[in-house]
């Protein structure tokens, strides 16, 4: 297997990473990348295998737990409820309480709500001066939908979204100290918020998903208060995180390329082209032989969902954008198990936000190069300024 070395939080890299993807899928299947000190998987057909391979998984086997730091135990006295990071059984159980509410049914009844929401945020929008579209437009929509999912007022999104960003920051490669303290104190207080607004939700029930996942809890299904909690959080942080990205991601597309007939098509040539996560890991659950390497027990591997987006072997001509790209399953929302439970709400935001953008902004241009944001394993822009005229 060659080795590759190449820092996550170079800047070119950061700007860039695709040359590098190649150069790893280039190498072969996999490829041992020396910063992280584990294979990574770059082609489509890798990536795409290990991610249903029920040999491998998220959760850690026992024996190879680390411990835990004094100052990072309430960050991961949350992560420890997350069906995320779980495996059959606790992440079948989880994962079926939330499907009952991430019904095709409830979200598209999201569909006017969206759309109502886009034009209240372009309303908004100063007619002259360069702004970030970032911040108008692209966060604000994502969070406050999920917060109306859960039940959660919408005065609270600004909030919601300083403490997603505080835990989320926590799987970047260019994490420190400070981004651990930060971290914690918000997985703190968000469970502190949480847990009163479940009790309030308790004496009022309301059509809403805390409400559907308290009465599951109640009905014997044996959701903790604890695992209700980190999911409400894990759901509020992974149901808007991820589509502001692709959104940023999305609308510097469009405008570098001119594109202007927006469709299904072209939503998932996006997600295809410039995804918002970049890297997900796996661990080998037992001794087993893949693409010429052995993985032992407890072995790690880093699934690269970006460079398998880019593979040739799937994609002609894979690194140039084609809205009219006849639409090819990609890894963009994961696989297997732990397929994205918000694809759905995230493919219906960008349906309808992009096209809307795009028919009442039809001059909208970017006023200063974008600029990518030093947040590795995910992949997004630290601001977008543009002008409607």
């Amino acid at each position: 297997m060659q080795r590759l070395s190449q820092s996550p939080t170079d800047p070119g890299f950061v700007q860039n990473p695709y040359p590098f993807y190649d150069r790893l899928r280039e190498s072969g299947d996999l490829a041992w990348w020396d910063d992280y000190a584990m294979p990574c998987a770059a082609s489509h057909r890798a990536v795409h295998s290990i991610l249903r391979d029920r040999r491998f998984g998220r959760e850690l086997p026992a024996e190879l737990a680390p411990d835990i730091p004094d100052h990072l135990a309430p960050f991961y006295a949350v992560e420890a409820h997350s069906m995320l990071e779980l495996e059959p059984p606790r992440h079948t159980r989880l994962r079926g309480l939330v499907l009952r509410a991430f019904t095709s049914r409830r979200i598209k009844a999201l569909a006017p709500e969206i759309a109502t929401l886009t034009h209240e945020k372009i309303d908004s929008f100063p007619a002259e001066a360069p702004f970030d579209i970032l911040a108008t437009f692209c966060q604000p929509i994502p969070v406050i939908i999920i917060a109306r999912l859960l039940g959660v007022p919408d005065d609270m999104a600004p909030q919601l979204l300083r403490w997603s960003n505080a835990m989320v920051a926590m799987y970047q490669a260019s994490r420190t100290r400070a981004t651990e303290d930060a971290a914690a104190a918000a997985a703190s207080d968000f469970s502190d918020f949480l847990r009163r607004y479940i009790a309030t939700r308790r004496k009022d029930p309301r059509d809403d998903l805390i409400t559907h996942l308290i009465a599951a809890e109640e009905e014997g299904e044996k959701l903790s208060p604890d695992e209700l909690i980190t999911t409400c959080i894990l759901l509020l942080n992974a149901g808007h995180e991820a589509t502001v990205h692709t959104l940023g991601n999305g609308i510097k597309t469009l405008l570098e390329t001119g594109t202007r007939q927006i469709d299904d098509q072209t939503v998932e040539e996006i997600l295809r082209y410039d995804p918002p996560l970049h890297m997900f890991t796996r661990t080998a659950y037992e001794d087993v032989t893949l693409f010429d390497h052995t993985f032992r027990r407890g072995d790690q591997v880093a699934l690269l969902l970006a460079a398998a987006n880019r593979d040739p072997a799937q994609w002609p001509d894979a690194h140039r954008f084609d809205a009219s790209r006849p639409v090819t399953p990609n890894t963009s929302f994961g696989g297997g198990l732990h397929f994205c439970v918000g694809a759905p709400l995230a493919r219906l935001e960008m349906q309808i936000a992009l096209p809307v953008l795009r028919e009442r902004c039809p001059a909208l241009r970017i006023a200063e190069p974008p600029h990518y944001a030093n947040i590795y394993h995910f992949h997004g822009l630290e601001r977008l300024m543009v002008q409607t005229s």
